[in-house]
């Protein structure tokens, strides 16, 4: 099965840290086939003695690492986007924009997404230059994504990525033996 290309595209998930497994795995095989890529990825850095994870963003066409959670401390239930941070990442990945790659990855339409922020500037942009957009997206967050992207685009689920991909990035045929 091969998916049709679409220039916005949701990554549907119940579970993050496979998400961000199927995101690596995009982007392994994008820069296997000598594509240029833009965005961010997401990495857990778990910290002894602390509930919560810190959130490393990986600035994908230099490998900048970004921390964009605040540390609150070892009791913190919760995480806090640290504002600062994820403006320069954001910016980073925005001046990457202006070289037109053919993809732009972000980890995640988030709390911030939902509430009318984070990387939406950088889905609008891409989508004015024709740059396709893939995005992981909880489905916490949803009916946000789906207001957001008011039907433009497509939603897949972790199992649906690479037939996604052959649409986007077909794979190259497996070298033939020798002809006699």
């Amino acid at each position: 099965m091969t998916l049709q290309p679409c220039l916005l595209t949701a990554l549907v998930h119940a579970d993050s840290a496979c998400a961000a497994q199927v995101m690596r795995a995009v982007a392994q095989r994008f820069e296997a086939a000598g594509r240029s890529l833009a965005g961010v990825l997401e990495h857990a850095l778990p910290r002894p003695g602390r509930a919560r994870c810190d959130m490393i963003l990986e600035e994908l066409s230099q490998g900048a690492r970004i921390a964009i959670s605040e540390d609150r401390g070892p009791l913190a239930r919760g995480c806090r986007l640290d504002a600062h941070e994820m403006a320069r990442a954001i910016a980073l990945v925005s001046d990457t924009l202006r070289e037109r790659p053919q993809l732009l990855m972000l980890n995640k339409f988030g709390k911030a997404e939902a509430e009318g922020g984070g990387f939406r500037p950088l889905i609008a942009a891409a989508l004015e230059q024709g740059v396709p957009v893939l995005i992981a997206v909880p489905l916490r967050n949803l009916d946000a994504w789906r207001n957001f992207a008011g039907g433009l685009g497509q939603e897949i689920g972790l199992d649906d990525a690479d037939a996604w991909l052959d649409g986007l990035c077909p794979r190259i045929p497996a070298a033939e033996g020798p002809h006699p």
